[in-house]
């Protein structure tokens, strides 16, 4: 907390905008990765057929984003620690209007891949910007009341994207859905340029280095929240990765109405975003985050136990689903804020790393259940309660080995707070 004040004196950080205005510029910009995801998961069988392609090769362009992203966020988190928030940020956002519109030209699968890729290297600047500028401005249970704000706005791309995609693919075909994105980037760059505020100004001396990177990695806390966080993000993209074909090819419900099912999922998770910040005012959010964790756990042992048996049909596993990811509406602000806790005067590498870790890992779950496809829903299943199971860990067993080394006696029930004693 020592650290904040030192960050944030009146001739550094000039004061933003009204803080409804604020969380909608951070909220739209972290959405661009669903938006870039979700707005062209209906157009995948169009843009095999149209670019002669086979489903391996158009899979390989949302695999290829995910790359991408994370190769992207890894390298814009000493840029912002080095040059300020806005600078990048306006750089990434003009990358991301140039790969939508190559994306929109591409003549072949191949060069949609690339265009991804480009596309994704600015988009991951977007993502990384909003998680430093809370850090700058909040932190602790603040940091996460913020982010759970931010998930409001940015879980309303999941519910929309779908539908707007496919809107767009009906009446103008799939290559309107990247020149929609590329305008949406138009429209971004002009906001922030307009009302985002500089809230760590660029700095003069060395350049961020390895060593920074390392005591991120030394910190028990980020890689434990970092981890717990970056798994349960894997398994929701599992599920982004397996649904379509579940619902769709497995219980066959109309391609017109699959966006209505990905949305309730998505309202569940905003639902649960914003009961989140009204909690924090009576938990911490260790405690939160660890009751979420098994809530999740739970939920994703009930997905797979329904499709390993078969039981409950389409509206048993819509049901689980439903309750999985609504629990992440809890997860990503409780331990984003949790992880960057210790680290405001690195806020931008660790926002990276943070961000580079959860979509490395929501690549793999996504490759996983492309590579074990068998026709079933056991190989999303299997995915998502594997991120489950392993974010757990991820969260429980630091926790106790810090402990031990402290020579603290573990406690009946491990939290990361104790409410407002925290």
């Amino acid at each position: 907390m020592k650290e904040e004040a030192a960050l944030t004196p009146p001739e550094i950080a000039p004061r933003p905008p009204s803080t409804f205005v604020l969380e909608l510029i951070l909220g739209a910009l972290t959405a661009f990765a669903p938006l870039s995801i979700d707005m062209y998961l209906p157009a995948l069988p169009g843009i095999g057929g149209d670019l002669h392609a086979n489903t391996a090769a158009v899979q390989l362009t949302l695999a290829t984003f995910f790359v991408g992203l994370a190769l992207g966020q890894f390298g814009a988190g000493p840029l912002i620690d080095r040059f300020g928030r806005t600078k990048p940020l306006y750089a990434g956002l003009a990358v991301y209007v140039l790969g939508s519109a190559g994306c929109a030209l591409a003549p072949s699968v191949e060069a949609l891949s690339a265009f991804r890729f480009l596309q994704a290297l600015g988009g991951a600047v977007a993502i990384v910007v909003p998680r430093a500028v809370v850090r700058d401005l909040q932190s602790g249970a603040g940091a996460a009341r913020m982010l759970s704000r931010l998930v409001l706005v940015m879980g309303v791309a999941p519910i929309l994207a779908p539908l707007l995609g496919g809107a767009l693919l009906g009446a103008f075909g799939w290559r309107s859905i990247f020149w929609a994105l590329a305008g949406a980037g138009v429209v971004s760059l002009a906001a922030v340029f307009f009302t985002l505020p500089e809230t760590a100004p660029p700095r003069h001396g060395r350049a961020p280095h390895l060593a920074q990177f390392g005591e991120l990695l030394r910190d028990p806390s980020f890689v434990g929240h970092a981890l717990a966080g970056g798994m349960l993000q894997a398994a929701m993209f599992a599920y982004i990765a397996g649904s379509s074909f579940v619902f769709i090819t497995l219980y066959e419900v109309p391609p017109s109405q699959f966006g209505w099912f990905f949305g309730a999922n998505a309202a569940g998770l905003i639902l649960n975003s914003q009961i989140n910040r009204r909690l924090l005012g009576r938990y911490s959010p260790g405690q939160l985050l660890q009751w979420a964790i098994w809530g999740s756990l739970l939920a994703a042992a009930l997905v797979w136990t329904l499709a390993f048996t078969g039981w409950g049909g389409l509206w048993g596993m819509a049901g689980a689903l439903f309750l999985f990811i609504s629990t992440l509406g809890f997860i990503p602000p409780n331990s984003t804020a949790l992880a960057l806790e210790n680290h405001g005067k690195r806020a931008g590498i660790a926002s990276a790393v943070l961000g580079a870790l959860q979509f490395t890992l929501a690549a793999l779950a996504s490759w996983a259940v492309s590579a074990t496809h068998n026709g079933t829903a056991v190989p999303m299943a299997s995915v998502i309660a594997t991120g489950a199971v392993l974010g757990w860990a991820s969260l429980t067993f630091p926790a106790r080995r810090g402990k031990k080394a402290r020579g603290e006696a573990p406690p009946a029930s491990e939290s990361s707070g104790r409410g407002k004693a925290a």
